[in-house]
């Protein structure tokens, strides 16, 4: 109104450290992302199902990305920072220096990532005890989680191990080095980790699986202090933290959550007023997110706890407070689309022409089945073609690591015709893999009727159009496409003290985008 001083915009910082880059959002109090930076990091693959990375390298990103972003804002108006990162196992000694997670004792190279599977035979022990912290997990631990990594550790790198000082999840790393404070989140340690809200720690779980070491200090090296997300950590940013991300000194720093559970909490606590679908006026335990970039994560929330098998959780308050959490999970979606698609003979002949057409790759593709589908929908091309998509194994609901991915008629043809069939076919077994998910879910209890899709796989109009015709669920696409950047600023706004909750934070930032319906001619 005139006359009425303008009070001034707050501001939060999100920051998203995924497999290959580091983003940083600043997002206003409306979830709009105002500014927005991206930085690769570097990954090691040192030898077959070994990914490395440097925690020095990620951090160096982290600072770049959050200058940039909050380059010529006022610092008065920045008043949370909330950070997301991959569930990988980030390793130090006794005075916070890196140590070395591999045999050449590179010790810069201190991470090993999630998508490691270096530690097969340690899981396969680990799941043989049928120890009851396993029916939390869906009843089989995934080589993905903590535990089997520790063990690998233990067993391969006697040295290293005896130097520990600390074990972090990567979103808890980067927390403390914002605050200087080494508490967890609840939502790494309950979810990669064993924690569990009512028992914490398990003692008779790591004595049964040989790392009784650390029951010793009283779970020192990998947390006996732990926050829900999205609580205020410590002090806020220390002095040296806060030079080194252009921020102000002491402002709130949220305890953190998995890449993953950021995008959840983006996307699924959206209003969807006026759109017609079936969540509407629901509670948000009938919706179900999915955070589809290198891998596919999808999160179902209930009031009650639900044991699905093999499908992670129950976990409570690890994404939404008071809510347990489902986690069904595709390990290779984009990454298998990507090998799928440059592995191809035709590959440098689609690059060239989308390079002519100043298009990505994709979306010539996408153009390109468009162009030879006739007058059928663009789903019956591949009646003869059929890819089974676990070529890093089966995260859910088979929960295993051991299945290959699979490709059924195949001729011999080469051109571009058949490397667009083979793209169309790897998006529906991924999209037909969700459906899998989704049944078990809905078998074991949980009740969902609309699906909420962020990530970059959520760019992909194909990808997007044939999750909600082989699901038969509408899709709802958030206004801002980097919903994940959205839910780390949500943690930066709840530890501000702006919102009362995590919940009406998501309710505020989280916005509802465009509506994808099944095309019910598809059905057959």
């Amino acid at each position: 109104m005139p006359g009425e001083r303008q009070t001034a915009v707050k501001y939060y910082v999100g920051v998203d450290v995924g497999s290959a880059s580091v983003r940083a959002a600043l997002v206003d109090g409306s979830g709009t992302v105002v500014a927005h930076a991206e930085q690769p990091i570097q990954v090691w693959e040192p030898r077959p199902d070994h990914y490395e990375q440097s925690s020095a390298d990620i951090w160096a990103a982290c600072c770049s990305v959050t200058k940039e972003v909050v380059r010529g804002v006022d610092a008065s108006q920045i008043r949370g920072l909330g950070f997301d990162a991959t569930c990988s196992l980030v390793v130090v000694d006794k005075q916070f220096q890196p140590l070395a997670v591999n045999s050449e004792g590179q010790t810069h190279r201190n991470v090993i990532m999630w998508m490691d599977h270096r530690a097969a035979s340690q899981v396969q022990r680990i799941n043989a005890t049928q120890h009851r912290v396993l029916n939390y997990v869906g009843g089989t631990m995934s080589v993905e989680m903590q535990p089997p990594k520790l063990l690998w550790i233990k067993e391969n790198l006697p040295e290293s191990w005896e130097k520990v000082g600390y074990f972090f999840d990567l979103p808890d790393f980067l927390s403390w080095k914002a605050t200087g404070v080494t508490a967890r989140s609840l939502c790494t340690v309950v979810c990669k980790w064993t924690y569990t809200s009512e028992r914490g720690w398990d003692d008779s779980f790591w004595k049964m699986i040989g790392l009784e070491d650390l029951v010793k200090d009283k779970y020192e090296k990998i947390g006996n202090h732990v926050l829900s997300p999205g609580e205020a950590v410590g002090k806020g940013l220390t002095p040296d933290a806060a030079k080194d991300l252009g921020l102000p000194e002491g402002i709130a720093v949220a305890a953190s959550l998995i890449d993953a559970h950021a995008g959840g909490l983006g996307v699924i606590g959206a209003d969807v007023k006026g759109h017609n679908l079936p969540c509407e006026n629901q509670p948000i335990t009938s919706r179900v997110a999915m955070i589809c970039g290198t891998s596919s994560c999808h999160m179902g929330v209930s009031e009650s706890p639900i044991f699905v098998p093999g499908v992670w959780g129950p976990y409570f308050s690890a994404m939404v407070p008071g809510l347990w959490l489902n986690e069904g999970g595709q390990s290779a979606t984009g990454k298998l689309i990507d090998h799928v698609v440059r592995g191809h003979v035709a590959f440098p002949e689609l690059e060239a022409k989308a390079a002519a057409s100043a298009h990505s790759i994709y979306t010539y593709l996408n153009s390109h089945l468009d162009l030879i589908k006739k007058s059928l929908p663009v789903g019956f091309l591949t009646v003869d073609l059929h890819v089974w998509p676990d070529f890093h194994g089966n995260r859910s609901p088979l929960t295993d690591l051991t299945l290959k991915g699979m490709v059924v008629g195949l001729t011999l043809s080469r051109g571009l015709d058949e490397l667009a069939l083979i793209y169309l076919a790897t998006i529906q077994a991924i999209a037909l893999g969700t459906r899998h998910i989704l049944e078990v879910m809905q078998a074991a209890g949980h009740d969902i009727t609309t699906l909420f899709l962020c990530g970059g796989l959520s760019k992909n109009p194909l990808f997007v159009q044939m999750h909600a015709d082989i699901t038969g669920k509408p899709v709802v696409l958030s206004k801002e496409v980097e919903s994940v950047l959205v839910g780390a600023a949500i943690l930066g706004a709840c530890a501000s003290g702006d919102f009362a909750s995590i919940q009406e934070a998501m309710a505020k930032m989280g916005k509802t985008g465009r509506v994808v319906q099944p095309n019910h001619e598809h059905k057959r």
